[in-house]
């Protein structure tokens, strides 16, 4: 029996071009899109789209970000439900806990919406479902929630996103971020999967909701409309970590830790406002766990399992150029207790300032504007982020054109590779200024 070519087999044309970093550095700011805030529609007050054809969905991945919990307002298969209503068909469920996801399978089969998924299937793996599926069968869309460390790279067992291609051709695709949560030394393999998915013209949107908000479109506006050049973006992320009791949340080998698998909103949204980084201007310093500063005393989990050097840092501090030559900067903090986090994204123009305040629960907005030292303040009640880009998401591949500025994907997967690259470069030079701290001092 001969053998398959693999994925990266079929797209060898990528490893023969004449530089293998070429692609990389391609501008953004041209392709980097917003909405009118006004045309996003809370999901309470969204007519579900018409037709009375099927909407095949295949969903991979049975967990809170698909179904949701008490942690937080994510759940995919709830905002899905709603904007398609009654066409919305889940004709499979992929994840290896079988158990669980027929468990989350039932719950929706006895409730309202049993219509979606009472002919959905369970499977372990994507191959499994093509090797099971009937042409009726056939996604329209195939919606990726499953752990960060199974995709985003071309390794076997963890290239969902080239199975997906190699299998779907053509389907559209939404992928969690993270990207990935992989070795530093695989970045240029998320370079890769992006150009395919780029050449392959495959629909794909990558889940930073936070670029979503109404807060966040309305300081896109405010830029563009008084022609702003961004000066500077302020980030700080302070989480409550009395509330995280996952063990590998606290693990660098299994997490890579907070600023990858945490502040890469923050990340992402600094540069949605200040644009490309220049990688190479990453400066970074942490607060170590063994630090007299970094002593945590309300830990939910027991962090001597935790081989030392995989111990999280308590806070990251990052600067960097963007290639504008605006400046940009990060903090982050595990340091609160209680449940609320703590989250602040400033950003500074000739003669502007905007603040976003809160932006996970309820945003507010502060706008200081030329000739008034006072700042406005904006709120942005029911506004559901998750709801936006999933219904922009659909917009798209329904092919909606009834207002040319609705249905716009903000988080193209390059762009969300270019996130996560920053965010391994602000941990690898925070793990450098510690280590040269660490060493011996010449004498």
């Amino acid at each position: 029996m001969s053998r398959r070519p693999s994925v990266i087999e079929r797209f060898s044309e990528l490893r023969d071009s004449n530089s293998p970093l070429a692609s990389r550095r391609p501008s953004l700011a041209s392709r980097r899109s917003s909405i009118d805030p006004s045309k996003l529609i809370p999901m309470d007050r969204a007519t579900h789209i018409s037709g009375s054809d099927d909407f095949n969905v295949v969903f991979v991945g049975a967990g809170n970000i698909m179904f949701g919990s008490d942690e937080g307002p994510w759940n995919h298969s709830f905002r899905l439900e709603h904007k398609l209503g009654r066409r919305l068909k889940v004709v499979a469920l992929i994840d290896p806990a079988i158990e669980r996801a027929t468990a989350v399978l039932q719950k929706k089969c006895d409730s309202f919406v049993v219509s979606a998924y009472q002919d959905t299937r369970v499977f372990k793996t994507l191959e499994d479902f093509v090797r099971n599926m009937s042409p009726r069968d056939r996604p329209r869309a195939i919606i990726v929630g499953s752990p960060p460390m199974f995709r985003g790279s071309t390794k076997p067992g963890r290239d969902l996103e080239l199975q997906i291609l190699q299998h779907f051709p053509g389907v559209a695709m939404f992928v969690e971020k993270p990207i990935a949560t992989g070795p530093a030394d695989e970045i240029d393999d998320t370079f890769k999967i992006a150009k395919m998915i780029s050449d392959s013209k495959t629909v794909c949107s990558v889940g930073y909701m936070l670029r979503y908000l109404k807060a966040v479109q309305m300081m896109k506006h405010i830029i563009e409309e008084n022609n702003l050049t961004v000066m500077t973006t302020i980030a700080r992320y302070a989480c409550a970590y009395e509330a995280i009791a996952k063990p590998d949340w606290w693990d660098k080998s299994k997490s890579y830790g907070p600023i990858i698998e945490q502040g890469t909103h923050f990340c992402d949204l600094s540069r949605y406002f200040g644009g490309e980084v220049d990688i190479s201007t990453v400066q970074a310093h942490s607060l170590e766990w063994n630090e007299n500063a970094g002593h945590l005393s309300k830990l939910a989990i027991d962090e001597s399992k935790i081989a030392p050097e995989n111990r999280i840092p308590r806070v990251t501090a990052a600067t960097w150029k963007y290639d504008s030559g605006a400046v940009g900067s990060f903090t982050h903090v595990a340091a609160l207790q209680g449940t609320n986090y703590s989250c602040e994204l400033e950003v500074y123009a000739d003669g502007y300032s905007l603040k976003l305040v809160n932006p996970y629960v309820q945003p507010v907005l502060y706008v200081r504007r030329p000739g008034d030292d006072h700042e406005q303040t904006y709120q942005f009640p029911d506004d559901d982020p998750f709801f936006s880009e999933i219904s922009n998401l659909i917009d798209i591949i329904e092919d909606i054109e009834e207002d040319s500025d609705a249905g716009q994907i903000l988080s193209s997967y390059e762009d969300a590779v270019r996130s996560y690259e920053l965010t391994w470069a602000i941990r690898e030079a925070s793990e450098r200024s510690r280590d040269a701290k660490r060493s011996p001092k010449a004498s």
